[in-house]
C-alpha cells in the first residue's frame, strides 16, 4: 500500500478507511526516470495522475521548437491534460519528469466509478478543480500584466521549495522570459538580500 498517498488522503480529503483503500486499490504505480515522458503530445490522456515523489512538468512545444511550460506538479499534487482526458482527443501537451518521479495512475473509467461510489472523493475532486481554476486565473493575470520581477516574485511565493530543484532554463521557460533576464533578476535580488 502507498502510505504517502494514504496520509495525503487522510489529511486532505474527508474519506473513511474503506474509501481510501478503494481509491488506492484502483491505482497503478509507475516510476519515471529524469526526462521520462508520462504523456507525449499526440497521445490521448487516459489517466488521472498523483505524484508520490519527484516532479512533473506539463509543456507545449511550438512550431519553432520552443518549450512553453504550463505547470509544475511536485509531490502531493495531481496532474493530467484536462482537455485530452475529458474529450478523449490527442493531447497538445507533453508531461515529463523533471527528476526521478513516482506516480499513481487511475484509468478514466475506474476514476469515474470511484467518484460515483465515494461522495467524499467527488467533493474533494471538485475542490481540487476549483483551486486549479483559481491558480490558473492568477497565473494568467501575472503572465499578462506582470513585470519580469513580479513574475519571479510570484513564482518564489507560489513555489518556495522549487527554486533549488529546477534548472534556471526551465524556470525561465515557465515565467516566459529569457534565461538572461531571469539571471539578472535573481542576481539583483540576491544583491538586495545581502545588504
Amino acid at each position: 500500500m502507498h502510505t504517502e498517498f494514504e496520509q495525503y488522503l487522510k489529511s486532505q480529503a474527508n474519506l473513511d478507511e474503506d474509501a481510501i483503500k478503494a481509491v488506492i486499490c484502483m491505482a497503478t504505480h509507475r516510476s519515471l526516470a529524469k526526462n521520462g515522458l508520462l504523456l507525449q503530445s499526440g497521445e490521448i490522456c487516459r489517466h488521472k495522475v498523483f505524484i508520490l515523489n519527484g516532479m512533473l512538468r506539463s509543456s507545449v512545444i511550438t512550431a519553432n521548437g520552443s518549450e512553453h511550460i504550463l505547470q509544475f506538479s511536485p509531490e502531493n499534487t495531481w496532474t493530467l491534460d484536462v482537455e485530452s482526458y475529458d474529450k478523449e482527443i490527442p493531447s497538445a501537451v507533453n508531461i515529463c519528469a523533471v527528476e526521478p518521479t513516482e506516480v499513481l495512475l487511475w484509468k478514466k473509467a475506474d476514476f469515474q466509478n470511484l467518484l460515483s461510489e465515494i461522495p467524499g472523493l467527488k467533493n474533494f475532486s471538485q475542490q481540487l478543480i476549483s483551486r486549479n481554476i483559481y491558480y490558473s486565473r492568477q497565473r494568467i493575470a501575472t503572465v499578462l500584466g506582470g513585470t519580469p520581477e513580479e513574475k519571479y516574485d510570484d513564482f518564489i511565493r507560489t513555489f518556495p521549495g522549487l527554486m533549488m530543484r529546477l534548472p534556471l532554463r526551465i524556470i525561465a521557460s515557465y515565467l516566459g522570459m529569457s534565461l538572461k533576464t531571469l539571471t539578472r533578476i535573481r542576481h539583483a535580488q540576491l544583491h538586495r538580500e545581502a545588504k
